[in-house]
């Protein structure tokens, strides 16, 4: 049988309406191995020396050719988290976490809310599944939640309402009575606490799964325990939510490695206790340093600040670039926004440094 070339004019299957109509995702990943990376909010350091050890001695090629299994992974994650065995989803990162929970509460033309800017995979996912996106704006002068304006927004049509606490890119954060009032205000409509960055702000909702049926919390172990290309999370719930879930989830989405790593990683505490102070006590150092010049940024409860360099922010990140700094355009979503994360205070001194240079 001879192949069609891809110009040969015949037909092809067409798409899903739901994907034709999206915009590409294009996350700017090529080139940054050999830079320092203040564009993702990554661990900048790496993971713990303990998962470093388990990761050079202790993977037995004889395991991998076999599925992993995840018993003792559940268990010590649910423990360390506080909840039940089977209130824990083991997911591929937090996007799968999103996926998982999209394919099993959003069904076509129903609606999600979510907050912009924020996680571009909340749109994302919900747009395959070809959910109708209402999204409302943080506050265009302060970048403050709109706590009230979203409470209002929820109806009777909202299926699922998807919320990063802290936020991303804008730092925010919201209190556990704001989570309250959104989980009773909206019903039977799923509630999403995307907590990826709660080990700088230390609000978590999972003290309130018990008591809400609604509340579904991530976590993920990319950003503070260094694991982001190992990929894997967890979603948090009712026992019944989660047996749903699984109903819907691939069974071996998680790779052993990843499974077993996070498991090494929540035993170090004490890294990245260590990590987390050294992170809080850089983003103040950073706070300083942008005020001596004269640069407007938003108060962030995360690993990043978010600047406004209107007019500049074009030659602020190629200029960055140039000196070996990778920082963050956000300006599609606000103008002459740019978000760097926040390392060590030696790699936010250098980044102060070149960030002068630049804007001399």
């Amino acid at each position: 049988m001879s192949e069609i070339s891809p110009g040969s004019g015949e037909p092809r299957p067409n798409p899903r309406r739901a994907i034709d109509r999206m915009a590409p995702y294009r996350p700017p990943t090529g080139g940054r191995q050999e830079l320092l990376r203040l564009d993702f909010n990554e661990n900048t350091i790496g993971c713990s020396p303990k998962v470093r050890e388990f990761l050079a001695t202790s993977l037995n090629a004889g395991k991998l050719p076999t599925y992993p299994e995840y018993s003792e992974t559940r268990r010590d994650l649910a423990a360390f988290f506080g909840v039940e065995e089977e209130a824990l989803v083991l997911t591929n990162g937090t996007d799968e976490a999103i996926q998982v929970l999209v394919n099993t509460y959003l069904d076509d033309r129903q609606e999600c809310l979510i907050l912009q800017p924020s996680y571009a995979m909340y749109r994302f996912y919900a747009e395959v599944a070809g959910a109708d996106v209402f999204a409302l704006d943080y506050n265009p002068d302060t970048l403050a939640f709109p706590l009230e304006q979203v409470l209002e927004s929820i109806s009777a049509k909202t299926r699922l309402v998807m919320i990063a606490n802290p936020n991303n890119p804008t730092g925010g954060s919201i209190s556990l009575g704001a989570i309250e009032r959104l989980l009773k205000r909206a019903g039977n409509a799923g509630v999403l606490i995307d907590e990826a960055y709660f080990e700088f702000c230390g609000i978590t909702a999972l003290p309130l799964i018990k008591q809400y049926p609604n509340l579904f919390v991530s976590r993920t172990f990319s950003k503070t325990y260094g694991l982001a290309g190992l990929r894997i999370g967890c979603l948090l719930t009712q026992p019944e939510n989660a047996a749903l879930m699984r109903k819907g989830q691939s069974p071996y989405s998680v790779n052993a490695v990843a499974a077993a790593a996070a498991r090494v990683a929540i035993q170090d505490q004490e890294f990245i206790t260590g990590y987390v102070t050294e992170v809080l006590a850089a983003r103040q150092l950073t706070e300083v340093g942008l005020e001596k010049l004269n640069i407007r940024y938003f108060p962030s409860d995360g690993n990043f600040i978010l600047m406004d360099l209107t007019g500049r922010a074009e030659r602020v990140v190629n200029g960055m670039r140039e000196r070996g700094i990778l920082v963050r355009d956000r300006g599609h979503e606000i103008p002459g926004a740019v978000r760097v994360t926040i390392g060590t205070r030696e790699q936010m001194d250098r980044f102060l440094v070149a960030l002068k240079e630049v804007l001399a």
